[in-house]
């Protein structure tokens, strides 16, 4: 059996992605630390309540005493680093909190991995090595499941704004515009210096914008849906003009599955769509097929009202996925408009009673 410790599995893509985890790997133990903010709520994993292989942990990730007694107690194997603040709003509102969470978290995080795994630096210990290697061959020619692992989760808002072209690679310089963004560069930063100046193996992916069930309601799509349903305005900053790449959540849950066991140590690789919409093509997609499912006597396009923009707002985001999808296979099953029907029926359910 394999311990692995995966970070805010009660928020948005973690809950998503551990049922699915658990389901489709029988060796596997998770255990879930989670501080329990306002985006990580428990009910979001009520279906592993019960389950033999699901521990959680309530606790901050920059506690470093907690994460090094998980670490023994558990004897983890891998982390997969999901725990983040992620609101753009609140990060203008408040930045220290996002540079806290999620700068020294990943730090504790990672040195902490280190020092449980690893003898010096390029150096694992023993127990991890099976007589295959020793300090002076390249950890490279290893299998790629033979050692430890970290895989720390990114967003491609690291990268900043891009025009009306063109896309995010793995080798687009970080441009990050908001005190969110900069945290995220910086956490990738922190865990680049770990490859290079220690020889941790690890990997990072970089996803855009995700959707699907269980998202924290403050984010666009369930506002839109929650606010539809309510009769209330629907808020849309500036012209509505901005663009996001779309990620299915369970299309992101398999990319993680698949860098994670398959990707190459050292590697980056951008998690994408390929689901480029503006903000005004999401609402109106949203309110057609509201419309279809539950109609009014008037459109829930009539709800829809501009408000003043996001300090910062990032004019468009779009990833190239070529790298994940030739070096592993992966690609996503969702277009968008099959993903947002998937995720308007969940909402339904969870707001209709």
């Amino acid at each position: 059996m394999k311990n692995i410790l995966v970070t805010g599995c009660a928020g948005f893509i973690g809950s998503n992605f551990v049922p699915y985890f658990l389901e489709k790997y029988q060796e596997y133990t998770i255990v879930n630390l989670d501080l329990l903010t306002y985006a990580g709520n428990l009910e979001n994993l009520q279906e592993l309540e019960k389950h033999p292989r699901y521990k959680f942990i309530q606790g901050n990730i920059c506690n470093r005493e907690l994460v090094e007694f998980i670490f023994t107690e558990y004897n983890i194997s891998g982390v997969i680093h999901f725990a983040a603040e992620s609101h753009v709003d609140n990060s203008i509102k408040n930045p220290g909190i996002f540079i806290e969470t999620n700068v020294n978290g990943t730090f504790t995080l990672i040195d902490v991995a280190y020092k449980f795994w690893m003898e010096k630096p390029f150096k694992y210990r023993d127990r991890y090595l099976n007589g295959m290697m020793n300090e002076k061959e390249d950890h490279s020619k290893l299998e790629k499941a033979t050692l430890p692992r970290f895989h720390h989760i990114s967003t491609d808002e690291v990268y900043g704004t891009l025009g009306d072209t063109g896309f995010f690679t793995e080798k687009t310089p970080y441009a990050p515009n908001s005190p969110y963004s900069a945290s995220k560069a910086s956490s990738d930063m922190i865990v680049r210096s770990y490859q290079e100046t220690y020889g941790l193996n690890s990997v990072i992916t970089n996803c855009s914008n995700n959707y699907g069930p269980k998202q924290h309601h403050e984010k666009l799509i369930p506002t839109i849906i929650r606010n539809a349903l309510s009769g209330n305005s629907i808020p849309i900053y500036g012209d509505g003009k901005n663009i996001r790449d779309w990620l299915y959540v369970l299309d992101h849950c398999k990319g993680i599955d698949l860098v994670y066991h398959t990707g190459k140590n050292s590697e980056v690789y951008n998690i994408g769509g390929r689901n480029e919409r503006t903000n005004l093509q999401i609402v109106d997609r949203i309110c057609t097929i509201l419309d279809e499912k539950i109609p009014k006597d008037k459109s829930y396009k009539e709800l829809i009202t501009f408000v003043e923009d996001r300090a910062g707002h990032d004019r468009r985001y779009a990833i190239d996925a070529t790298k994940i999808e030739n070096k592993l296979g992966w690609k996503a099953d969702e277009d968008f408009d099959s993903g947002i029907v998937k995720t308007i029926e969940y909402y339904l359910k969870k707001y209709i009673k």
